[in-house]
């Protein structure tokens, strides 16, 4: 049975400093228009997925509030955003890149300067452990940085003129205008900032969508971003649909950037009159597969699996959500699987070593126990004792075996500490579910002949966008691409990519002549990287 910590109620005596809370806090800022504004309009409380002790038994602990934007206020921001984007006319989009570059560089200056209080907050919020708490904060500074680097490559090449058939070309890239961000709870920061910061750079303007949950952690920011970004730039909003579905239906919209599931990101981009119009970029669920070879060395595999399946509760659209196993090493890998998986530490998000934490999503416990039951009454086998639902907001982890495709956990995405594990007698068993699958982000292939890995990750390169080779699913580093097929991503994420893909190809052209150099240096331009053709 998974280790249970001494209490999961929060005792104020036991909270370390650098993380309790001084006081809830009740916001009613939000940024609008380049100024902090208060909000005079209704408010929703905000839990903790973390109890205390009440007079009545176990309560939520309440952390504070924030506003609940309604569709004037929806439509307010984006106006402002329209007017500071002006039909590509406005200020920001035609600003100096190092312009636009030093107004990120100060806004990640600011941040950092909070960073002990967003770490905190994110802890109380969604439970995330106080190690990768501030894991994402640091790799979301890192990120900025790699992405105003790649700026400045981006800018030097913008520089470059093609000659070609009598013309010359001045080759760059533009805005696509303004931008509607809306990030996830699992990681709300970086998630959130790996489409607004982008956007940012190559000159769109944006309304930013507070995460559902994982609001407050986003106080510390609006003023760093009030300080560092002129009028209208960034804009916040913080509620439900009420404030997005106005905005979405005005057609003013150019991108929307959208992490989160595929079914919401569909109902979303229905709702905009011009379809033609909108370009997106998703980041959606993922059902990412691990195939374990007969010949695989399971002390590498076992330890890959544990954390690529359990890790931050598999509340990861890269966690591995399916295992499929050669039957002639099945028994040997869940024995080793069961061992490590029974110490999984149950605990509050600060305790040392802790492996498993409440869940944020209300619901969440009673969805995963109703996929855990499917599984069980289907002929899947509970190998963890004690797995299952705990309470509210609490669950413990399970494992799974043999699942079937007629079970519920064999197709959808768990997001949770649940780890299905299915059998093969030949590979191509293995590839045909990947194949039949509706996601297509990632797998992972465990084993030890090279030309069978070989022969089976370039297979697998048609079913997903990345293939891992002994190791776990993830999205890092972030100079790599991230994207996906099928009901998984629209368009392409990390650092590089994130630059195109909130901007398009612009060329300006000129016949060659003795009379367009001139032209070409007032544009920027450098050298041509080809001789101009002979007349």
């Amino acid at each position: 049975m998974a280790s249970l910590s001494p209490s999961l109620l929060v005792r104020p005596e036991d909270i370390p400093q650098e993380i309790a809370l001084p006081s809830p806090l009740h916001t009613r800022e939000y940024l609008f228009d380049g100024e902090l504004r208060v909000w005079d309009g209704p408010t929703q409380e905000v839990l903790s997925p973390l109890s205390t002790s009440g007079p009545a038994g176990p309560e939520r602990i309440v952390l504070g509030s924030c506003p609940v934007h309604d569709a004037v206020a929806g439509m307010a921001a984006l106006h402002a955003a329209c007017a500071a984007w002006d039909n590509g006319l406005g200020q920001w989009p035609n600003l100096d890149v190092e312009a636009r570059m030093a107004c990120v560089e100060d806004f990640c200056r600011r941040m950092r300067s909070r960073r002990a209080e967003i770490v905190r907050l994110m802890v109380w919020e969604i439970c995330k452990p106080t190690k990768e708490s501030e894991q994402e904060f640091d790799r979301t500074i890192e990120y900025i940085e790699a992405t105003l680097a790649a700026m400045r490559e981006m800018a030097a090449e913008a520089g470059r003129v093609i000659a070609a058939s009598g013309l010359r070309a001045l080759c760059g890239r533009s805005a696509r205008g303004v931008t509607l961000c809306l990030g996830p709870f699992n990681f709300p920061l970086n998630e959130t900032l790996a489409t607004l910061i982008p956007a940012l750079l190559m000159g769109n303007t944006a309304v930013v969508k507070l995460p559902r949950i994982g609001r407050l952690l986003f106080t510390p920011l609006l003023d760093c971003f009030h300080k560092a970004f002129p009028r209208g730039v960034v804009n916040s909003v913080s509620g439900g649909v009420e404030a997005v579905t106005p905005m979405m239906r005005s057609g003013l919209v150019d991108v929307l950037a959208f992490i989160g599931s595929s079914k919401s990101a569909e109902a979303l981009r229905a709702l905009h009159p011009r379809p033609t119009r909108l370009h997106c970029v998703f980041g959606l669920e993922a059902k990412n597969a691990a195939i374990i070879l007969p010949d695989a060395d399971l002390d590498v595999t076992v330890a890959e699996v544990l954390r690529g399946a359990y890790g931050f509760n598999g509340q990861r659209c890269t966690a591995l959500k399916l295992v499929l196993a050669s039957r002639l090493v099945a028994d040997a890998f869940l024995e080793r699987l069961r061992a490590s998986a029974e110490h999984l530490k149950i605990g509050l998000p600060w305790e040392p070593g802790v492996g498993i934490t409440p869940l944020p999503e209300p619901g969440k416990p009673r969805f995963l126990e109703s996929l855990r039951k499917d599984a069980l009454s289907r002929g899947a086998r509970e190998l963890l004792p004690g797995a299952g639902m705990l309470d509210e907001t609490l669950f413990a982890p399970s494992l799974l075996a043999p699942v079937t495709p007629d079970m519920r956990l064999y197709h959808e995405e768990q997001f949770g500490p649940v780890l299905p594990v299915g059998l093969f007698d030949d590979p191509e068993e293995a590839l045909r579910a990947v194949a039949a699958s509706n996601y297509g982000q990632q797998a992972s292939l465990f084993g030890s002949d090279v030309q069978v890995l070989a022969r089976l990750s370039g297979r697998l390169r048609n079913l997903v966008s990345r293939v891992n080779i002994n190791c776990k699913c993830q999205r890092g580093p972030d100079e790599l691409p991230f994207t996906a097929r099928k009901d998984s991503a629209v368009g392409t994420l990390s650092v590089g990519e994130g630059l195109a893909a909130f901007s398009l190809p612009t060329l300006t052209v000129l016949r060659h002549s003795s009379a367009d150099g001139g032209v070409l240096s007032a544009l920027g331009a450098v050298a041509p990287n080809s001789s101009p053709p002979r007349s």
